[in-house]
């Protein structure tokens, strides 16, 4: 199991402590940086700007959203990111939510799944230098009966493939990930439960005749350590609520609704009944200590090695770290990491 860095979203006001901390993960040895994007900054202005101040370390979206840009235009993406950090892109994708995709980027929230399929398929046959056709059910290059021709990108990406990973939570998307991706970002991603998930993404390689071997599992985990981890855990309150409580309409949260699936529907319901109500403290409040334990990195040093261990055990070979500290720790943070994972034994 190796280590990466997800920086979550640019423009929140910690942009140089972030570029430091992309900077010292590249310098520890981490395997990947990861920045992320929703209806502020976008992922790929970003990538760039670390890619041209780092050396070895990989750059990554977690994720670049399925409706913000045509397959085409992601492909183009995909193989400069690749060409201008030389051969370091991975190209993390997803479909959003029906909020943001229909209020912010005007596309219509239907069929995710085929829509996915199609786009991989699309993105892959540009990055192949092939030249693009697609007659699916949701893409069709180029359109009938017009003056489009089918077209060869120009730009020549550093790897023959450049890989491509999932953000899937729901189980028809999980066993798509197995079919299709090289491989999946879970949130909220917890060694007790990734067992059923797992099964899914199984299944769909089974169904696709493909062996897993090479797969990479990378979640995003929340990192805190220090003395007291019931305190440490306070510190991810806020992102848990948002997500299980914001991050999408009451009939359809996708976060929610895999707490709900983890075991805990009891308190998924009333975070969420308190977050629509803007009782934001009151939500922090309510989400359990056990669903912050169980998805999270906690505590003293000796704690998260154990934790660790878990994770890796649970088939994690990417342990992605959200550090939830204030800047002026983050270079400590991730050093911290470093030895806990060696204590570990599952590096």
């Amino acid at each position: 199991m190796r280590l990466g860095l997800n920086l979550g979203y640019w423009g929140a006001g910690n942009d140089a402590s972030n570029l430091a901390l992309a900077k010292e993960a590249d310098t520890l040895g981490y395997s990947v940086v990861w920045v992320a994007e929703a209806y502020g900054s976008d992922a790929p202005t970003v990538l760039a700007w670390i890619a041209a101040q780092t050396s070895s370390i990989d750059i990554g979206s977690a994720v670049l959203q399925i409706p913000a840009r045509t397959p085409a235009a992601t492909a183009m993406t995909a193989a400069t990111l690749d060409t201008l950090s030389g051969g370091r892109f991975r190209l993390g994708l997803g479909v959003s939510g029906p909020q943001v995709s229909e209020g912010w980027h005007g596309v219509r929230f239907t069929a995710p799944l085929g829509r996915t399929r199609e786009y991989v398929d699309i993105v892959r046959t540009a990055l192949r230098r092939e030249k693009v056709r697609y007659e699916g059910k949701h893409f069709q290059l180029p359109l009938p009966d017009g003056p489009g021709k089918a077209l060869t990108l120009t730009v020549h990406p550093v790897r023959e493939r450049i890989p491509i990973y999932l953000a899937a939570i729901g189980p028809k998307n999980l066993e798509l990930t197995g079919e299709i991706a090289d491989g999946w970002l879970p949130v909220f991603f917890s060694p007790e439960y990734a067992s059923t998930q797992l099964e899914h993404v199984q299944a769909g390689a089974a169904r696709a005749g493909r062996d897993l071997a090479g797969f990479d599992i990378a979640p995003t985990v929340p990192f805190v350590p220090g003395d007291d981890w019931t305190v440490c855990a306070d510190s991810v309150r806020a992102y848990a609520a948002l997500y299980l409580g914001g991050m999408g309409s009451r009939e359809k949260n996708f976060y929610n609704q895999l707490a709900v699936r983890m075991g805990f529907a009891d308190a998924a319901a009333e975070v969420q009944e308190r977050y629509l109500a803007k009782d934001y403290v009151g939500a922090m409040a309510a989400v359990p200590l056990e669903f912050l334990d169980a998805t999270s990195l906690l505590g003293p040093m000796e704690r998260i090695a154990e934790r660790m261990a878990a994770f890796a055990e649970a088939g994690v070979t990417t342990l992605s770290l959200a550090p939830f500290v204030e800047p002026a720790k983050g270079t400590d943070v991730l050093r911290t990491a470093v030895e806990a994972l060696e204590r570990s034994g599952a590096a």
